[in-house]
């Protein structure tokens, strides 16, 4: 029967998207891993992979079209022998057999397609079925099936990933005989009621409407990216139980040192900045610190080996925050490269989910626009971010009680009190202290 492709869950965030771009046209033939359109996130644009092999039958949602929510059928696609009449039909029998299919695949009609990496992504709510030994029908894409009857493998042993347990293709390559694939985690997307719950804490459209009736203004429309970032901070700041820790640093050695290594650094065009050197003394801290090396998980915390620091990234319209991973093992041109690179892709939108997901830290630095200090809000699952304020010059008193004038930086630390206790946030702030006030050991 005719199969009907989905529109994506691209990232965890993900509602809607905008399916920006067709790479195919109704009539092509596809395999699976073939691009097919190109969708923007609330995030970036990526490229939407086909799972199965077939004809386009028709396509639903035009590109271009904003608004599309995950799940809406955006098109059809046709196995050998099925032609463009076989199309009026899908929705009705694809509801007549999620009828059939187990209690837990019926209520799974919320969950988003499952991302198999590279997005390629699941994309059928209702797949032709078979029936296992007990009766009960298994439901599996037409190349799941062929695989499957390649490698020997009984579909009933085989847990699906897709929407209603349905089969596809990664879940077949990763099964072995005789045993049972582990069930895949399908990442739920929050609802649009949550989103428009945290996105409405204060007064309604309606009242602020009302309120400046009579006065100019020009309504600017949310793009998916601003519905995120309001939904999201709202929440962890509603729901995370923020305390906040304060610190001066001085910067006169770590200024001098940095002088001295980028002159050495020229022939290489390299460049560290201060930033550099800040994420550095984080990765260390938390290598330091490793009982602060954690996120919140709900029911428990998750503490981990290496050091992933996040690193806000402003962009137009809002925000990015790409991961440096094993930022501990990195050189510090490394880290700088690495920063680049991604702080460039962040600007254009072409950063992949997994380059801006994860890590257990954040840094947010304000300094180079004049700010002193600021207090910043935990994105979670981290349980901290350090906000970075300008390094100024300001009197201090040196280590033989004299009065001098030295480069001060305010710095902020934000702390999930689940996870991190106030001495322990002391501690990691006392060794991101010590890393950049003493920067020459971060070498060593």
């Amino acid at each position: 029967m005719p199969t009907e492709i989905l529109m994506p869950a691209l990232s965890p965030t993900m509602e809607e998207g905008t399916l920006a771009k067709w790479l195919v046209k109704e009539g092509d033939t596809v395999a699976s891993g073939d691009v097919m359109a190109e969708i923007e996130t609330d995030k970036a644009t990526m490229e939407f992979e086909a799972v199965d092999e077939g004809t386009i039958g028709k396509i639903v949602v035009p590109e271009g079209t904003e608004g599309v929510k995950v799940n809406d059928v955006i098109a059809v696609l046709l196995e050998d022998g099925e032609s463009a009449d076989d199309i009026g039909d899908v929705s009705a029998k694809s509801k007549d057999e999620s009828s059939l299919a187990a209690p837990a695949e019926a209520s799974d009609k919320t969950a988003p397609a499952k991302d198999h990496g590279r997005g390629e992504t699941d994309a059928t709510p209702a797949p032709a079925a078979t029936k296992a030994g007990d009766g009960q029908r298994v439901f599996a894409s037409p190349l799941a099936r062929r695989i499957a009857a390649d490698k020997g493998l009984d579909l009933a042993d085989i847990t699906g990933s897709g929407p209603h347990g349905r089969i596809v293709k990664a879940d077949v390559e990763n099964a072995k005989p005789g045993a049972k694939a582990a069930s895949a985690t399908v990442p739920a997307a929050k609802s649009e009621a949550t989103t428009a719950a945290a996105m409405a804490a204060g007064p309604s459209t309606d009242v602020v409407l009302k309120t400046y009736e009579g006065r100019p203004f020009e309504e600017v429309k949310l793009d998916g990216m601003r519905k995120t970032i309001a939904a999201r901070l709202t929440e962890a700041k509603q729901s995370v139980p923020h305390f906040y820790l304060r610190r001066d640093i001085q910067l006169d050695a770590l200024m001098k040192f940095r002088s001295q290594l980028n002159k050495q650094l020229e022939a290489r065009e390299v460049k560290l900045s201060v930033n550099d050197f800040i994420i550095k003394a984080c990765a260390l801290a938390l290598q330091q610190v490793p009982d602060a090396n954690a996120v919140w998980a709900g029911d428990r915390t998750l503490k981990f080996e290496k050091s992933d620091v996040a690193v806000a990234v402003a962009i137009e319209g809002g925000l990015f925050t790409p991961v440096l991973r094993d930022a501990e093992m990195k050189s510090l041109s490394a880290l700088s490269a690495e920063m680049k690179d991604l702080a460039g892709r962040a600007r254009d939108r072409k950063l992949a989910p997994h380059e801006y997901q994860g890590g257990s830290f954040a840094v947010s630095n304000l300094g180079m626009f004049g700010i002193d200090n600021f207090d910043a809000i935990i994105n979670p699952p981290h349980a901290a971010i350090l906000a970075v304020g300008a390094g100024v010059k300001k009197p201090i008193v040196g280590a033989d009680g004299e009065l001098a004038v030295g480069i001060v930086m305010s710095v902020t630390l934000s702390v999930d009190h689940r996870v991190i206790d106030g001495a322990l946030g002391a501690n990691l702030l006392q060794a991101i202290k010590d890393n950049l006030e003493n920067p020459m050991t971060m070498l060593a």
